[in-house]
């Protein structure tokens, strides 16, 4: 993979909020690295490690549950652009973005198709992964959307609070 570098201030994009206030001051942790790979099979667990080795370079206080989950939506996010946008996308972007109680993990490609989440079909033996990434991100209390990029393509992002969600 590609390592784009780490750029400051990061922020949910897609119209979402950060998940909470920024400190002053940036912690340690927090940053923006982009990587980029083929859009093949094998860059499925490349990126996955990626971002769970960053995680842990970096010092990002996330729980395994947490982190876990993370991996997760990297590995489907990038697995249908493999699937699905490879025709038109010879290469995938992955985005880690991290600030003071929030991450936002995100996949872009160069095809213009934005997918759905498809219901439960027991039918099926694939085609569940948007619904997937959803759940996990609802589940943490975190916000996932599709959108458009300028050159005409797609990213879908997840953005996730580093602290548990509180139920009421």
């Amino acid at each position: 993979m590609d390592d784009q570098g780490r750029g400051f201030g990061p922020r949910p994009e897609g119209g979402a909020a950060p998940l909470g206030p920024a400190p002053a001051d940036p912690l340690p942790y927090e940053g923006v690295w982009r990587f980029t790979a083929p859009a093949v099979e094998a860059s499925v667990p490349q990126a996955r490690h990626a971002v769970r080795d960053l995680l842990r370079r970096q010092g990002v206080p996330v729980s395994d549950d947490l982190a876990q989950g993370l991996l997760l939506i990297v590995s489907e996010l990038v697995t249908n652009a493999v699937k699905h946008a490879a025709v038109l996308s010879p290469t995938v972007a992955v985005e880690l973005a991290v600030g003071a109680d929030w991450l936002r993990v995100s996949v872009e490609d160069n095809h213009p198709y934005r997918p759905t989440a498809l219901e439960t079909d027991h039918g099926r033996t694939g085609g569940r992964g948007l619904l997937l990434v959803r759940e996990i991100t609802r589940e943490a209390g975190g916000v996932c959307e599709v959108d458009h990029t300028a050159s005409g393509g797609k990213v879908i992002w997840a953005a996730l609070p580093l602290k548990p969600a509180r139920y009421a």
